[in-house]
């Protein structure tokens, strides 16, 4: 039980991978599952098999991330594919996004709850417009850490030189984005050097391996602890002999630090009271901190519903119901600033408008286009949004759960955009 216990309570470490088509992010993914022993072995067998029937003399590691039949039959990703595993220091979810430039909606939904950036470059081909475009994701979501993985090292005989060229060119136009770490490593995902073992090839390389820096690279600061915020998700009532006056409020904490007996205030209401006992589960805390999901009591009895924030009475965020976002449009019918739509942030839902663009960004050029108003599928942009009622917000730069919204189609229900509020 101790273990599942150190198990449950390991890191989670969450990142995605970008790069041009065929950088070779699929067989990096199947390279770091396979080398950290993360496979069952009636998946290995399965893409054994899938290797063998497609004439080849390796085990192609793709094929254990490839998971749908389009992409396993063109060798391509075309969906965001998510995997998960773990190793003795953390546990990973990894989300492999697709290189195509009509799929930069696929890559916005990856990226955004990521950890860490993986951006691949093919070492034959060094940086490419697609480095840029994924870069600039990365950046614009405000993803803490890069790692630049320069890949198919052992096509370019592991030439130190080749690779030194590569990081210049990146770093030049890596001065320009909003990003805190950048790490650079020479790999080759389809033999393995300096995936998880060292390689043996590069021995001008003294930097730790991908794995290694995937398994220490600090993530305990990104999260934002200033700035407390607890969304009410659902009010707990269990209504049993038991728990007959319980009344508890559920959640996930999107930043700061919440502690018993704290003085606390309820938005939008604005009312006041103080924490009597917090839950993870039914194990009672002191204290509790994001990202964690709990469950918590007060001393009053306040009308609480979903959609209300728990906030500090010295720091409050600021309701607001005009402000301007960064957006991605997800949908092939293309935006219409005439049109009502559903905007959910954190846990509360208002209707309404996208009523001015500001400018739509070209992503090959990055540059701001002021005069194309027209926003269809995979574009980004920046507009002025209206919303029927005040929602209490921060912006995107200071936490990016609390700044960051969806637009949804209100007769179908499907998300259509997302956006960052600056």
């Amino acid at each position: 039980m101790e273990q599942s216990n150190n198990y449950l309570d390991m890191e989670l470490l969450r990142f995605t991978t970008a790069g041009s088509v065929d950088d070779g992010k699929s067989t990096l993914i199947g390279r770091l599952l396979y080398d950290s022993k993360a496979i069952f072995e009636d998946q290995l067998e399965q893409v054994k098999g899938s290797s063998e029937r497609k004439g080849l003399d390796h085990i192609d590691l793709s094929l254990l991330t490839d998971g749908l039949k389009d992409e396993r039959e063109q060798g391509i990703t075309i969906d965001v594919a998510y995997r998960y595993f773990a190793t003795p220091k953390r546990k990973f979810i990894i989300a492999d996004t697709p290189g195509h430039i009509q799929y930069t909606r696929n890559m916005v939904t990856g990226a955004s709850t990521a950890n860490v950036a993986l951006i691949l470059i093919d070492a034959r081909k060094g940086v490419i417009e697609q480095t840029y475009r994924h870069s600039y994701i990365a950046s614009l979501l405000q993803i803490p850490h890069i790692i630049v993985c320069i890949n198919k090292m052992d096509l370019v005989s592991f030439s130190e030189e080749v690779y030194q060229n590569i990081v210049k060119v990146y770093e030049e136009f890596a001065s320009k984005l909003e990003v805190k770490d950048i790490r650079f490593i020479p790999i080759s995902a389809l033999k393995g050097d300096n995936v998880v073992n060292r390689s043996n090839n590069m021995d001008w390389y003294q930097g730790a391996t991908l794995m290694h820096n995937l398994e220490t690279i600090h993530i305990g600061s990104d999260e934002n602890h200033t700035d407390a915020r607890f969304p009410i998700q659902t009010v707990i009532r269990p209504h049993s002999d038991a728990y007959h006056d319980f009344r508890g409020y559920a959640g996930r904490i999107d930043g700061g630090i919440f502690r018993v007996g704290e003085e606390i205030v309820v938005l939008p209401s604005g009312k006041r009271s103080t924490i009597k006992e917090i839950f993870l589960g039914d194990r009672s805390l002191i204290e509790c901190f994001a990202p964690m999901s709990v469950s918590m009591t007060l001393n009053d009895d306040i009308d609480i519903s979903r959609g209300n924030i728990i906030a500090k009475v010295n720091n409050q965020p600021e309701p607001s119901k005009e402000f301007e976002i960064a957006a991605c449009w997800f949908h092939d019918k293309p935006l219409n600033p005439n049109t009502k739509y559903i905007i959910r942030q954190g846990t509360s839902e208002v209707f309404g408008k996208i009523e001015e663009i500001i400018y739509k960004m070209e992503i090959t050029t990055l540059t701001r286009n002021l005069e194309d108003k027209f926003i269809g599928i995979n574009d980004i942009f920046k507009a002025k949004i209206r919303v029927s009622q005040d929602l209490f917000v921060d912006s995107y730069h200071r936490n990016r759960k609390t700044g960051s919204l969806i637009v949804i189609d209100q007769t179908t229900n499907e998300t259509i955009a997302v956006g960052m509020i600056s």
